[in-house]
């Protein structure tokens, strides 16, 4: 009699329930089954692999190639030690193109000159053949003496600096090759300019 003017508290079968709250059914989830590890796996397996599509594939590896390609190009352009190839790699590399780069040699025109000399035989005239010949033969004994000159004094440095000969090992055949090169061709770019000032580095 004395609770007849209140209301009775509501039990927990009359309470709704979270599902009826908010429309769903718990053991739907999300509207598909939960995938398995194995599942998961192949799924990650297919994305990685890329679209299943043979032409829409080999499309997608032919751009993924091209993006490193130019993301290496940039890095060695920038002279990042990270992007350099085996043969660039290393201190002693990094101490011959230094070397190299600092200093005005006749070798760096050989190529320019050589071109020229050929391009100036071709002319059939037995006095230009005899002027040619001459300068072709004085270049090569030039060459020959001031890349001499070069490799000894870059042997001095590197056996003081590296004294271990195995870190040496095609260090002058490697100096000597950059040395042929046109300076504004050279790979990784010179970092020093004739004379051993640094190379200022591009504003964008």
């Amino acid at each position: 009699m004395f609770g007849l003017g209140k209301k009775d508290p509501q039990t927990p079968a009359q309470a709704p329930s979270a599902s009826e709250a908010t429309g769903t059914d718990p053991q739907a989830g999300k509207g598909r089954p939960t995938p398995t590890r194995k599942e998961a796996e192949a799924a990650r397996r297919q994305a990685l692999k890329g679209p299943a599509d043979p032409k829409a594939r080999r499309k997608l590896e032919r751009e993924q190639s091209r993006q490193q390609r130019l993301a290496a190009r940039e890095a060695l352009m920038a002279g990042d030690e990270r992007a350099l190839p085996a043969r660039d790699a290393g201190p002693v590399k990094r101490t011959v193109r230094d070397y190299v780069d600092g200093r005005r040699t006749l070798a760096e025109y050989f190529i320019p000159i050589a071109v020229v000399v050929l391009i100036v035989g071709l002319f059939r005239n037995p006095q230009i053949q005899v002027i040619v010949s001459f300068i072709w033969f004085l270049m090569l004994l030039l060459l020959v003496v001031d890349m001499t000159i070069l490799l000894v004094r870059l042997s001095s440095l590197l056996k003081k600096q590296f004294p271990d000969a195995a870190d040496r090992k095609g260090a002058l055949f490697y100096g000597g090759m950059r040395s042929l090169q046109i300076r504004r061709l050279r790979l990784p770019p010179p970092k020093v300019r004739p004379g051993g000032r640094p190379v200022e580095p591009k504003t964008k």
